[in-house]
């Protein structure tokens, strides 16, 4: 079947088109290949709100959480069983991308965001969804805290491919590219034939928020003119971030033993504001070795209407003019980047503990 125009040059231009979101009914309906098929998707993510959404939405888990309910398993057990099998069998429809496209046909599962400031529970977990899973295709998520950094470079070590998540300041971003390639140096330093070729990672970099969280401080600075632009200023920063640190000596010599570099993730792009366009954070970010996730609302906006922007590596000295404007407006960057962090974090408790008490109700009821 022939892909979306609009979607395929988007591909073409080196921006990999993921899907965020997930669900057993989108797997066994045949809608998330026709995605595939269709509309260019080459990857999948998900986070507990998604899983949430999935699961309380819908009979198709009904079988597997009475099997569950019968063996008495535990609810976090349970928890964990249901959304490796919709993640497994997602990596499986994706695995035909993942073979002719090595670092895409990949589906992201989130350790629990409760751990999100305990570096040894991360890090354990991760290496236990890695092994539940079982599948070359997959990534882990983690997020970007503090604590979170140590836990990615010891799962790098481990070789275990991973997606860093909740990235909204340029300061996290090179700190997560960092622990990126300490992960790399200390697999090759326990083992010095150690193949770095299987081991994959992107670096998610949240866009909306940004806006969302910014917009609002402008307006109360009267700086309205200012609003809709930070995110992308940010981003486009990110990547002018991502081009040095790819270049450099360090990242060369891992290269040279076949490592990949960790490819910036555009997240959160589907548009807040409805005054602005519902295109605009996959329009004007586009640039090459990213990948940019999309909600399905998101998706298909840009199949209809989509259309390319400016290239992200013409925009470094606007994006910093506009940040500084931002700034000089009286917005406390890092107090935005601090409370987007603790309330990414937070979103994602609120959201496992409404799943954690969805399958437990289920658990109970078919018990």
């Amino acid at each position: 079947m022939a892909q979306n125009e609009n979607l395929a040059q988007l591909s073409q231009a080196g921006v990999a088109v993921w899907l965020d979101d997930l669900s057993r009914d989108r797997i066994r309906s045949g809608n998330l290949q026709s995605l595939v098929d269709e509309r260019s998707v080459v990857g999948v993510t998900t986070n507990p709100t998604i899983f949430a959404a999935a699961i309380s939405g819908s009979d198709s888990y009904d079988d597997q959480v009475h099997a569950l309910a019968v063996r008495k398993v535990s609810v976090e057990e349970a928890l964990r069983t249901i959304t490796a099998a919709d993640v497994r069998d997602a990596c499986d429809l994706l695995a035909p991308v993942a073979q002719r496209q090595p670092g895409d046909g990949r589906v992201s599962l989130e350790v629990a965001p409760g751990l999100a400031h305990d570096t040894d529970a991360t890090a354990a977990e991760a290496a236990h969804l890695w092994w539940l899973v079982d599948r070359p295709n997959l990534f882990i998520k983690i997020p970007a805290t503090e604590a979170g950094l140590a836990a990615i470079t010891t799962s790098i070590a481990r070789g275990i491919s991973v997606n860093v998540t909740l990235i909204f300041s340029l300061e996290r971003y090179r700190a997560v590219m960092d622990a990126y390639l300490s992960g790399l140096e200390q697999r090759l330093a326990d083992d010095a034939d150690a193949d770095l070729t299987q081991i994959a990672s992107v670096a998610s970099f949240f866009v909306s928020r940004v806006d969302t969280e910014i917009d609002k401080r402008l307006e109360k600075a009267g700086a309205d003119q200012l609003k809709g632009k930070a995110a992308l200023a940010n981003a486009q920063l990110a990547y002018q971030a991502y081009e040095e640190v790819f270049s450099s000596d360090r990242w060369k010599a891992l290269e040279a033993k076949g490592a990949r570099p960790q490819r910036p993730l555009w997240a959160s792009t589907g548009v807040k504001d409805p005054s602005l366009p519902d295109t605009l954070y996959v329009s004007e970010l586009i640039a090459p070795g990213t990948v940019n996730t999309m909600p399905e609302k998101t998706l298909q906006a840009y199949a209809d209407h989509g259309a390319a922007g400016t290239p992200v590596q013409q925009t470094y000295d606007d994006a910093a003019a506009v940040m500084k404007s931002v700034a000089d407006a009286g917005v406390d960057l890092d107090d935005v980047f601090r409370v987007l962090e603790e309330e990414g974090v937070q979103k994602f408790v609120d959201s496992w503990d409404e799943l954690t008490a969805s399958v437990k109700s289920e658990l109970e009821d078919k018990a």
